[in-house]
């Protein structure tokens, strides 16, 4: 498995192309702004994206989905609690920005341990983490995690928008996330990378 991240946008959202290296087969995770500079990667890197996978449906991680689904022919993946979201200026935040964000509709609606398959041997199974939306969701590969906007390097995801709820996601992450071992490593949508270790030791807002 190889991965790239990409920081895009103007909050900084960190989308992620995955893929398999013997296949090219990849999934672009969060193309959250910045078509251009996504679908150039994905070019440099002589990819076929299969899917499109939004953590959750907030505007800073869908702004790319039509522009990398038309360079692409990719299909786009999302919860169902969240699939209004990607249509829904109001409801994915970008109306309350001054830059209303009307999306695609998603191609597949996805539920708690689902795998999705890429190339050869790539799999990522869907773990519903609801707590920023009510269909967030973390993607779990061999011992990494894709955690969106559930679990930072030393912070939690904000609950404070339509759908968030601060039990539901420290419930989430406690017995989603932490339940992992200590080696698996964190791939958050905002800030550096960490591990489940280092989270479990050291994030004030888990203890």
């Amino acid at each position: 498995m190889q991965i790239k991240c990409l920081t895009v946008g103007p909050l900084l959202a960190n989308c992620y192309l995955v893929w398999c290296e013997e296949t090219k087969e990849a999934v672009v995770i969060d193309p959250g702004a910045e078509g251009e500079k996504i679908v150039s990667e994905i070019e440099k890197e002589h990819l076929r994206v299969k899917y499109i996978i939004n953590t959750h449906g907030h505007v800073d991680h869908i702004s790319a989905n039509r522009e990398v689904k038309n360079r692409t022919g990719a299909k786009i993946l999302i919860h169902a609690d969240d699939a209004p979201l990607l249509t829904n200026p109001q409801l994915n935040l970008s109306s309350y920005l001054g830059a209303p964000v009307t999306g695609p509709p998603p191609d597949v609606l996805l539920c708690e341990g689902e795998e999705i398959e890429i190339g050869n041997n790539l799999k990522l199974e869907v773990i519903h983490t609801p707590g920023h939306t009510r269909g967030g969701i973390c993607l779990l590969a061999d011992k990494v995690v894709f955690t969106g906007d559930t679990l930072f390097a030393g912070s939690v995801g904000r609950t404070d928008f339509p759908g968030g709820s601060y039990t539901e996601l420290l419930d989430s992450i406690k017995k989603k996330i932490l339940t992992l071992g200590d080696d698996y490593v964190i791939y958050p949508g905002h800030g550096p990378a960490s591990t489940v270790g280092e989270e479990r030791r050291n994030n004030p807002f888990l203890f």
